[in-house]
């Protein structure tokens, strides 16, 4: 397959941005004018430089790696797949959660791996995963590297040299069976690569989380990743058929399309297992015809009661679009502000003159045959207009569409000029939902808070379903140049304590990582924790699979 973009080490975007006003901490060019002071108001914030060092002053350590091993690795995957260059490893220090970026942004690499080594198929995989078995040294999967949370850090208690088994010789398609509508891949394939060998056969897989752009399959299937048209398609574990997982026990095939009562499903064992059992080699995902007709509009709530009693009542009559966004007034307002052009004044304009300045956004989508589309399309629209919705129309639609993937590039500038910028998600019943949107707004207004600073707290639902839906926040705040990473810390520790009090779960499709592990006993009880150890002992017996993840210390 072609060379893929990567992601920048110090940010998200796959090329290193040109230097720019934000660099001066002037936002002139990320942001309107509204925007600019409307966040400088409610923040309490001003703009300030705070660029990354540049990336030759990153600090890494030299490799740790033992010549033996590297030796023995270079034997199994060749000479030019065990990389220790400045750059591989690097390019692999960690994720892009916003303490990641903090780090790398101060010049800190010490979540570095001693080590990238490319294996090329399953065989290669599991002789990779028994050697660093016998030589203890620790092994990291790594696909498109958009963890954000804390999932590539490398922790190990005992302090052994690490590698990252990055995946991208695997990553291509392996056998599509049409009929019966499954495609095999590698774990390394991203999702533009397998929509395009779908599209040659009128096929769609439909799995779009924010970071599809980079991320792996392997990646979505380790994490049990949700997009944004999972509400119609559903979640990625939902969508995988078959999956080849190599441990350093051996190799286990999984699953068996179209169902089994055979026993408990182990395959979903492995999903969500974060590369803590293994390394997953090869995937079978269920895909369907490609959609022939698309529909995407917007709606306006007064309130953000009236929005979630709307999306109840569609997910209780089964008539939720493919693609659900309801977003918050605060999240409304900031949207509506940081769209330019003279499309969103005509839509301020509007909304203002009908009453609903201070309501919420609530974006649907509906993909599939043309008489299915309008015909779900009007029932759904009947139901919100009794519920008090009004239209506002396709293009608002069409425009969220179009920028589904934009956020992560716009955090690049808006951490340059000085600000606290990360996001934390939820899912709760439709009764806990609001209870836990004001639990954890309550907890961060209140860790956030100091002198004339301010949190803004942005809410939105993403993912209905019949009994509940999930929970995506994204604050921004003005960053505390001398405690950044505490001032973080605290913050998230508070709401996920908020959010797990008030009914929610830990993580709705983020993962656990290394940042939610301290609450995953909480999550699951101590005799579900005492379960995952057990297999993870007899899979991975010297724990050199992702130690740092999942499971409590």
């Amino acid at each position: 397959m072609a060379e893929q973009p990567e992601l920048t080490i110090q940010g998200w975007g796959p090329t290193v941005p040109e230097p720019s006003s934000a660099a001066d901490g002037d936002l002139s060019g990320s942001l309107p004018k509204a925007a600019r002071r409307y966040l400088s108001r409610e923040l309490g914030w001003e703009p300030r430089p705070t660029p990354p060092v540049a990336v030759a002053d990153i600090r890494l350590a030299p490799s740790r790696l033992p010549e033996q091993a590297r030796v023995r690795l270079t034997h199994l995957v060749g000479e030019g797949n065990v990389r220790t260059d400045r750059e591989s490893r690097l390019r692999r220090a960690g994720g892009k959660s916003y303490l990641d970026l903090l780090r790398r942004r101060e010049g800190d690499a010490s979540e570095a791996p001693d080590a990238v080594v490319l294996p090329g198929t399953t065989e290669e995989t599991a002789a990779l995963l028994s050697l660093c078995s016998e030589l203890g040294v620790v092994v990291v999967p790594f696909g498109g590297g958009t963890s954000v949370v804390g999932g590539l850090a490398g922790i190990d208690p005992d302090d052994r040299p690490s590698i990252a088994v990055d995946l991208a010789r695997m990553s291509s398609v392996v056998s599509l069976d049409v009929p019966s509508s499954l495609i095999t891949v590698g774990p390394g394939m991203r999702g533009p690569q397998l929509e395009q060998a779908l599209d040659r056969e009128g096929l769609t897989f439909g799995h779009l989380p924010q970071s599809w752009e980079f991320a792996t399959l392997g990646g979505y299937a380790a994490t049990r990743s949700a997009g944004q048209n999972s509400t119609g398609v559903g979640r990625f574990d939902e969508l995988v058929a078959r999956m080849t997982l190599a441990t350093p026990s051996g190799v286990l095939e999984l699953g068996h399309p179209p169902a089994t009562a055979a026993g408990p499903d182990l395959l979903g064992v492995a999903l969500g297992s974060e590369g803590t059992l293994g390394i997953i080699t090869e995937l079978t995902l269920r895909v369907r015809p490609k959609p022939a007709s698309h529909a995407y509009e917007g709606w306006s709530f007064r309130s953000w009661a009236a929005g979630l009693a709307a999306l109840q009542q569609l997910a209780r009559y089964d008539l939720l679009p493919d693609v659900v966004r309801l977003s918050d007034p605060d999240e409304t307002r900031a949207n509506l502000l940081m769209a330019a052009g003279t499309g969103a004044r005509a839509l301020r304009g509007m909304l203002k003159a009908r009453g609903r300045d201070d309501g919420c956004l609530l974006i649907l989508g509906w993909e599939g045959l043309p008489a299915v589309v309008r015909a779900r399309q009007k029932c759904a629209a009947s139901l919100l207009k009794d519920d008090g919705a009004i239209r506002v129309g396709r293009k608002v639609g069409e425009s969220w569409k179009s920028h589904r993937f934009a956020a992560p590039y716009l955090r690049d500038r808006l951490l340059d000029g000085g600000l606290l910028v990360e996001t934390l998600e939820t899912a709760a019943t439709w009764t806990a939902l609001p209870t836990v949107y004001d639990a954890v707004r309550r907890a961060l207004r209140e860790s956030l808070t100091r002198g004339g600073r301010r949190p803004l707290i942005m809410s939105h639902v993403s993912h209905g379903y019949p009994t509940g839906a999930s929970l995506y926040v994204t604050v921004l705040a003005d960053r505390d140049d001398a405690l950044p990473i505490q001032q973080w810390l605290t913050a998230k520790r508070a709401a996920t304590d908020a959010l797990l009090g008030a009914g929610g779960t830990l993580t709705h499709h983020h993962a656990v990582g290394a940042d939610h592990r301290p609450w995953m006993e909480r999550e699951i009880g101590p005799l579900g924790v005492d379960v995952l150890r057990a297999v993870k002992k007899r899979l991975d017996p010297k724990g050199i699979c992702n130690p740092g993840v999942l499971l409590p210390e």
